[in-house]
């Protein structure tokens, strides 16, 4: 099967699409990619060794989340992009603390549990079949009126 680009599941522009390309979705999570060199969509986060930190784990991993809710939003005729949120992440663990010049990330993301508004998954970022990063990712679907009152509010102070 081949998937769209990432941004056409996520509610993000360029330079916060942290994801080069949609590998593999299904019921229970995805699969995305993304490249660590001066030529791809992580190329404004690297650091003077050309390396990525290691915190930008949780959001690569929170990206292919939104991208596992995206495509499923649209095959079941849903065709706006919605926006979720983070609620937080636990174990989360990236080792070296940095991920390497010119290795391809790949990101899956599982489904642990969901209903109608939370989800949380089981996240790992590997490289050359060598695991990187791992941790469980807690998630929100807040309703249009939430974000509007969460997005107003600062406008009223």
């Amino acid at each position: 099967m081949s998937y769209l680009s990432p941004v056409e599941y996520l509610p993000h522009d360029a330079p916060m699409m942290l994801l080069e390309s949609v590998e593999r979705v299904t019921d229970e999570g995805a699969v995305c990619r993304a490249s660590v060199n001066p030529q791809g969509v992580l190329a404004p986060f690297l650091d003077a060794s050309g390396d990525l930190p290691g915190w930008y784990a949780l959001e690569l991993m929170a990206q292919t989340v939104g991208v596992w809710s995206g495509w499923h939003r649209l095959h079941n005729g849903q065709s706006h992009i919605a926006l979720g949120m983070v609620l937080g992440a636990r174990e989360l663990v990236c080792a070296d603390g940095r991920f390497a010049a010119g290795s391809t990330l790949t990101i899956s993301v599982k489904l642990l549990m969901q209903d109608d508004r939370f989800g949380s998954f089981e996240c790992a970022i590997t490289a050359e079949e060598a695991t990187l990063a791992t941790g469980r990712v807690n998630t929100f679907q807040p309703s249009a009126e939430e974000l509007t009152l969460l997005f107003n509010q600062g406008s009223n102070a």
